[in-house]
């Protein structure tokens, strides 16, 4: 059975960016793994295939060995369709030794479509879209409950625990790098793993007493450092005298330093001095400068709203949701974050001393709080450039071209922020 992993572009999209604006949603992480590894995981499939949003697709296909937006796939196999926001559990109701069948959300939008080979060939595959639309209009439609991730911050909010479900699922645990003296260690060791070539410095302490912890291989970590599970770090990242609380799962590559807690942090990602981060979600190829620090929590303790379009606010019905940081986003030293912040994608961001607008636009320079074009996009083409060199990746022609495409994609919420900002400037 092959499974075709969908991410369709729409306007649920928009409940994930700025993340999800240069990657498929089955590409965000929680717990250990991103949201493709559990469904794939889940199903136990070897042919996977997918459909993102064609700007994105070109770009993809350099970063993954799945078929992309290739209709191909949607011919001489039996199908399992699932819509990027499903939660891999969702798998278990479905009878895949059963027959066809289409579920569907209340707005009509396909959450999962099992297709066996026989009815295929009934179905318009001249697209994905059709396809779809065909498979409801033939095979029979089931009324689920099906669990989809909404928003970022049920990622977010989740992540605790899934990194606990993660440790069991894969089911290693034990010393295969280098724990040096002295060292201090609290709970079980059966919630520890340290992968090959990882070293841990004297003086850290790992405290499994809440939760597991995983250090992938090659991870790094400096003296004075306190890690608290649960918590993931991936492959070659490191901690450097960080207070690692619970709930983080950090990626490949990144540097850790300050306090951290429940949040999530894509690969290539730096926030190498101290500050505060937290209930956040980080980007990849992201720079916070030194005393870079979010809010996570209202003074009134109620629950934290974001806007995720600069006009309307969506309460997340949590009291703890800090920072939402797009990729290639860089901050200067002593930068605030209010709570519930969106803060986007390739942007530069200059401190104020004081909190920032919780609704930053795509693509902005933000200059003394105040919105504006700065140096324009070839910089921060050239900085990201620089940025991956320095990890020895390479800025392709691809992935300027999904980043211009965000650019036209992003542009009305960036014009009313100029706009704004220029009026702030008038009046000063």
């Amino acid at each position: 059975m092959r499974l075709v992993l969908l991410d369709l572009q729409g306007e649920k999209r928009r409940n994930f960016y700025p993340i999800a604006l240069s990657r498929p949603i089955f590409d965000l992480r929680v717990g250990m793994t991103s949201l493709a590894e559990k469904m794939i995981a889940k199903t136990g499939a070897t042919d996977v295939a997918c459909f993102v949003p064609s700007y994105m697709a070109g770009y993809w296909k350099t970063q993954t060995g799945f078929q992309v937006n290739d209709s191909a796939s949607l011919k001489g196999s039996d199908l399992l369709l699932v819509n990027g926001r499903v939660k891999a559990q969702a798998i278990d109701s479905i009878d895949r030794k059963g027959a066809s069948q289409v579920a569907c959300a209340a707005d009509g939008e396909v959450l999962y479509a099992l297709v066996k080979s026989g009815d295929v060939a009934k179905l318009d595959s001249s697209s994905i879209e059709k396809f779809l639309e065909s498979a409801k209009k033939l095979l029979p439609n089931k009324n689920v409950e099906v669990p989809t991730w909404n928003y970022t911050w049920d990622l977010i909010l989740a992540n605790p625990h899934q990194i606990t479900d993660d440790f069991k699922a894969i089911g290693k645990s034990g010393i295969e790098g280098t724990i040096e003296e002295p060292k201090g260690m609290r709970g079980s060791a059966k919630d520890l793993f340290v992968g090959k070539g990882a070293v841990i410095h004297p003086m850290v302490v790992i405290d499994c007493a809440n939760g597991p912890v995983y250090l992938d291989e090659g991870v790094e970590v400096h003296p004075f450092t306190r890690i608290e599970g649960p918590c993931f770090v991936g492959k070659k990242s490191i901690l450097l005298g960080a207070k690692c609380r619970e709930g983080n799962s950090i990626g490949t590559m990144c540097r850790v330093g300050g306090e951290v807690e429940e949040s999530i942090m894509h690969s290539f990602s730096n926030k190498y001095h101290d500050g505060f981060l937290g209930h956040a979600y980080v980007g990849q190829w992201v720079n916070l400068g030194a005393l870079t620090t979010n809010s996570d929590l209202k003074n009134d303790y109620g629950a934290v709203e974001v806007s995720l379009d600069g006009r309307k606010g969506i309460s997340t019905g949590s009291t703890k949701v800090g920072a939402l940081i797009g990729d290639h986003t860089k901050t200067s030293i002593g930068t605030l974050f209010n709570t519930g912040a969106y803060v986007g994608a390739m942007c530069l961001i200059m401190a104020t001393g004081k909190p920032l607008s919780k609704y930053i636009p795509d693509f902005s320079w933000l200059l003394d709080g105040v919105v504006t074009k700065g140096f324009g996009k070839s910089k921060l083409y050239e900085t990201a450039k620089i940025a991956k060199s320095r990890r020895k990746q390479e800025w392709t022609e691809a992935e300027q071209g999904m980043w211009e495409a965000i650019y036209e994609l992003t542009a009305p919420q960036r014009e009313e922020g100029l706009k704004r900002g220029r009026q702030k400037m008038v009046k000063k």
